[in-house]
């Protein structure tokens, strides 16, 4: 498109390729150049930890901060309970009030890495759906709030339109959810003055319900922006690794781990990456994201870098890094590895290298393990591992012994000392 945005935040959004689309480019666009915006991003509490799928939505929520606005992180305390049809295949199992908040709980503590929380103009703020949802009246929502919305124009959303078309059950409960998440905008309206909220582009449906519903019950002028689904250069979801979704909190995913995920960037992400994960000059972005042969790795190690250094910090970066180098360059095992330390009595006579591998998370299974083995993809102590019968006993763990999966994953076995 050729709009030549005047605000900082679009033209931030545009050139480092957040942008999907916007229900107004020009009115967003002027709301921004003329005052401070509040804008926000939903996130449902469906588990322990955000994941690097959710990453890019908070880099925008990162960007409007730096650029004088504020973000909403508005946490779904009260949708969840519903669950989120958009795009599922099947329903999603319900939580307990005390695991969504358990859930938000932990979720929070990612959010505080890349957004300032307080009492600043701009200052983020961290709310829950449950404040306005939990004590509705289902009557009076469906009279006031119920009547402006058209069945016929639901049904039209892709997201519904193509559970429909497969023929896979779609719940009353699940239908509701698209009502609560645009009386969420009228809400945030209301009591907050939000005018933006942004979202992947699965979300585009729900957006424009929202905006609908203020306009007819507020007449209040508010705007939809939505970045696109990622996927990376060889067609796979963002987010996925080997072993499974790459969660953004440490203590599901390590800073070594999590580090590794971004220096394993193939070699066409690496320009986009560094635009949409990091906060380098695009200028530079292109540069290295254009380099080739061994200087791509050097670019991949400045990416895992700049993103681990934002969520987790500066140092434990400069840790991974120098892990991945001993283990990588030298053979040695690094100070960061994944580590499994095992007790005497979780040893006992004898521990088999197959729940080695599985226990360590180097395998998902005994039978992934053994498919592991006998393809020549494990290694131990950077020897080939070619026995799955070998057992590991006291003497074995006198000192640690490294395993790996293939060139990539690496973990620590040890004995409790």
């Amino acid at each position: 498109m050729t709009y030549h945005p005047k605000s900082d935040f679009v033209a931030v959004m545009m050139e480092r390729g957040f942008l999907s689309d916007c229900t107004d480019y020009q009115g967003l666009d002027e709301a921004l150049t003329g005052g401070l915006v509040t804008a926000y991003i939903g996130y449902d509490a469906t588990a322990q930890s955000l994941h690097v799928g959710h990453l890019l939505n908070i880099m925008m929520l990162r960007w409007l901060q730096k650029t004088g606005h504020r973000p909403i992180t508005l946490m779904g305390g009260g949708t969840t309970k519903v669950g989120d049809p958009s795009f599922r295949s099947d329903e999603r199992p319900l939580l307990s009030p005390a695991d969504i908040d358990s859930n938000i709980a932990s979720m929070k503590e990612v959010f505080a890495k890349y957004l300032t929380y307080g009492d600043a103009e701009n200052g983020a703020l961290m709310l829950n759906n449950a404040e306005w949802l939990d004590s509705l009246n289902y009557l009076d929502f469906l009279r006031d709030i119920g009547r402006h919305f058209s069945v016929n124009r639901m049904l039209s959303f892709e997201s519904v339109k193509s559970r429909l078309d497969r023929e896979q059950s779609l719940s009353f409960l699940e239908f509701n959810y698209m009502i609560l998440q645009a009386y969420d905008f009228l809400e945030l309206n209301r009591r907050y003055g939000c005018v933006l909220q942004m979202g992947g582009s699965d979300q585009w449906g729900n957006i424009v319900n929202g905006i609908d519903l203020t306009r007819r019950v507020l007449d209040n002028e508010i705007y939809g922006l939505t970045s696109p689904l990622l996927t990376t250069s060889d067609g796979k979801k963002m987010g996925k690794s080997q072993d499974g979704a790459v969660w953004l909190n440490a203590e599901m995913r390590s800073p070594y781990e999590f580090w590794q995920f971004w220096r394993n960037t193939t070699d066409a992400d690496v320009g986009r990456f560094l635009k949409l994960y990091t906060e380098l000059p695009v200028d530079e972005c292109d540069r290295l994201g254009t380099l080739a042969g061994s200087e791509i790795n050097a670019a991949k190690v400045i990416l895992a870098n700049e993103v681990t250094t934002l969520l987790h910090g500066a140092d434990a970066a400069a840790a991974a890094e120098s892990t991945a180098r001993e283990v990588f360059e030298k053979g040695g095992v690094g100070d960061d590895l994944p580590t499994l330390t095992l007790t005497a009595a979780d040893l006992g006579d004898g521990m088999s290298i197959v729940q080695a591998l599985v226990k360590s998370g180097l395998a998902k299974s005994g039978k992934d393990a053994k498919r592991l083995i006998a393809e020549n993809g494990a290694k131990i102590d950077d020897q080939p591992l070619t026995d799955p019968g070998l057992m590991l006993d006291k003497a074995a763990l006198s000192s640690p012994i490294k395993l790996s999966a293939g060139k990539k994953r690496h973990a620590l076995v040890q004995l409790e000392r």
